[in-house]
């Protein structure tokens, strides 16, 4: 099983991850516990601004907050030198509350609010990434009644499938996200910007999709995007961004392959070389998320019951599921998982790891080789610090679980547990108020 950054399986058979034994962490933080390894977050970043670095290139790389987005991860982005990357008026007042300069965000979505543009513009944005036309308008009337012009990038829909899930593929011509190129949206796009008085375009964006570790669609985006840039420059738009998006893969299982880094940023670099020659190289863009997070985070349970159906399936239950990891029932995610208090015991099975919501669905992942496990076992789920917290929900009215950030041995509390009342915040009682709970509640 492969073992990222810090982790690794101690003489007494307990997985640790930062210096920090995990079976104690679950007792102290209680499960579902989500456990960041801080150090390999920043060397996930490092890794990106070396491979830039050695390539000798003006660029910028921006943390994709979607992935995971708290204060603390927004204030760890920020001491290593990303951009934040925002999809939202809550992820925005997120990062501002961490102390990220607002010069340094730049802000995503196909659909920002009104509200949620007006906010971007007040707190002095440094980008907005334009998705379509309506947004282009409200945002050139809204900078233009605060007596200001806000820099932007236009999103272009390349058509460039990845390989990847159907879901969480962006860049082919059928896609919500962005101006298409194929029909000529994209040009039309260029065309209106350079009328407009409250923006002021600055280069051009695209996303071609998730889970991806060759170089090939970054290659084909760059080579398809040259052409629209060079218009660009021929309208007098002060075009110096090239945004090639993110979407880098990580390793889940032993059958995915491990993303190289440095070499996919020199064939990025060498690619937007060739196509911009005589024009000028523009400052390239990236926006890696889930490279960043997803192989730090661990998720730690608690095994409850087992059911075993001879010559069918053997099920384990734990304490969480679908509500803090909702990937399996979306995408049929894959997943390692090991007993973090018998990580060393031989398997003797497999097991379908499934959480404790009322949907059959409610699965973590399916045929996991493990020793035979005993009810109060912490089963650890790897690979899981992208996009589980972030899309974490309260069905069945379960609470969201604590994160932890762990590094030489210490473990810090970024976020804390969720209890039964905090379920409860926003509720307002029918009419009539609710007869008060007289029993003790216990933590959730």
């Amino acid at each position: 099983m492969h073992l990222s950054g810090t982790m690794e399986i101690g003489g007494d058979g307990r997985l640790y991850i930062g210096g920090c034994d995990t079976t104690e962490l679950a007792a102290r933080f209680g499960t579902p516990l989500i456990v960041y390894d801080e150090a390999l977050i920043r060397e996930n970043i490092r890794r990106f601004h070396r491979a830039f670095e050695r390539q000798g290139v003006q660029y910028t790389v921006a943390y994709a907050a979607k992935a995971f987005c708290t204060i603390a991860m927004c204030q760890l982005a920020n001491e290593e030198d990303c951009a934040l990357d925002v999809v939202s008026g809550g992820e925005l007042y997120t990062a501002l509350a961490a102390g990220v300069p607002a010069e340094r965000i730049h802000m995503h979505g196909n659909n920002k609010t009104p509200t949620e543009l007006a906010y971007a513009l007040d707190v002095g944005i440094g980008v907005v990434v334009v998705d379509n036309f309506h947004e282009l308008f409200l945002l050139d009337q809204l900078a233009r009644e605060k007596g200001m012009t806000v820099r932007i990038l236009l999103r272009i829909s390349p058509g460039v499938e990845a390989h990847t899930h159907d879901y969480i593929m962006t860049g082919q011509q059928d896609s919500k996200f962005g101006f298409d190129l194929a029909s000529g949206q994209a040009a039309e796009a260029l065309q209106t910007a350079s009328t407009l008085t409250g923006v002021e375009c600055i280069g051009l964006h695209s996303h071609i999709g998730s889970q991806i570790f060759d170089s090939a669609g970054f290659v084909a985006a760059a080579e398809r995007l040259a052409s629209l840039y060079r218009n660009g420059l021929e309208l007098s738009l002060p075009f110096s961004v090239l945004n090639l998006g993110g979407g880098f893969g990580i390793r889940y299982t032993e059958g995915d392959p491990v993303l190289d880094v440095e070499r996919l940023i020199a064939d990025m670099v060498q690619a937007v070389a060739r196509q911009f020659e005589g024009v000028g190289m523009p400052e390239i863009w990236v926006e890696p998320g889930r490279s960043i997070v997803g192989a730090a985070g661990v998720t730690l349970y608690t095994v409850g019951s087992m059911k075993m159906i001879p010559g069918v399936r053997n099920y384990l239950a734990v304490d969480g599921g679908m509500t803090d990891n909702p990937r399996y029932a979306l995408y049929g995610a894959k997943y390692q998982a090991l007993l973090a208090n018998r990580a060393n015991e031989p398997v003797a099975d497999v097991w379908t790891i499934a959480g404790k919501c009322c949907e059959s669905g409610d699965l973590l992942t399916r045929d996991t080789p493990l020793p035979n496990p005993q009810s109060g076992d912490i089963l650890a789920v790897l690979a899981t610090g992208a996009y589980n917290y972030s899309m974490a929900s309260h069905y069945n009215r379960l609470p969201k679980p604590a994160v932890v950030f762990v590094r030489d041995g210490e473990a810090q509390l970024v976020v804390e547990r969720e209890t039964w009342q905090d379920i409860l915040r926003q509720d307002r009682p029918l009419r009539r108020a609710p007869q008060p709970v007289t029993a003790g509640v216990p933590h959730a």
